[in-house]
């Protein structure tokens, strides 16, 4: 707050416990404390009044219009968005479902296509062993990731 470290803090309060005494050094740190307490309930009221008044001026309709001037593209992206109504709707929605149902079918292929693949290789390693095939493989329903 003041640029003050811990070595400084230690000789203010070292200096103040030989000027002030052991004995009123509690009410003196309670009364700084409280203090500080105030300026800084002071210090947020201030900054939420000096807030309320730039809301009430549109000084922050003026700042989001300088950010739109200073990224055009983010801005005129926005705008166009907003004309042609491709905000999230329930349009997006039903089309996130499909997608997430074809995404879980294509993982489901592909978890049985690897167990397929993993028993085949288990086959043909027993082969060139020399073991007889153990049978068919397994039927094991990948679990769907959801």
């Amino acid at each position: 707050m003041f640029g003050l470290g811990w070595s400084e803090m230690l000789v203010v309060g070292v200096v103040a416990l030989i000027v002030i005494g052991p004995k009123d050094l509690p009410g003196l740190f309670r009364t700084v404390g409280q203090f500080t307490g105030k300026a800084r309930m002071m210090a947020r009221e201030f900054s939420r009044a000096m807030e309320q008044a730039a809301d009430e001026s549109g000084v922050k309709d003026i700042n989001n219009t300088l950010k739109a001037a200073a990224n055009p593209q983010k801005f005129g992206v926005d705008k166009i968005k907003e004309a042609t109504g491709m905000t999230k709707g329930p349009a997006t929605e039903a089309l996130s479902a499909e997608r997430q149902a074809a995404k879980e079918k294509m993982s489901d292929a592909m978890a049985k296509a690897a167990l397929e693949r993993k028993a085949r290789e288990a086959e043909d390693a027993a082969i060139a062993a020399g073991e007889p095939p153990a049978g068919p493989p397994p039927k094991v329903k990948p679990e769907a990731d959801t």
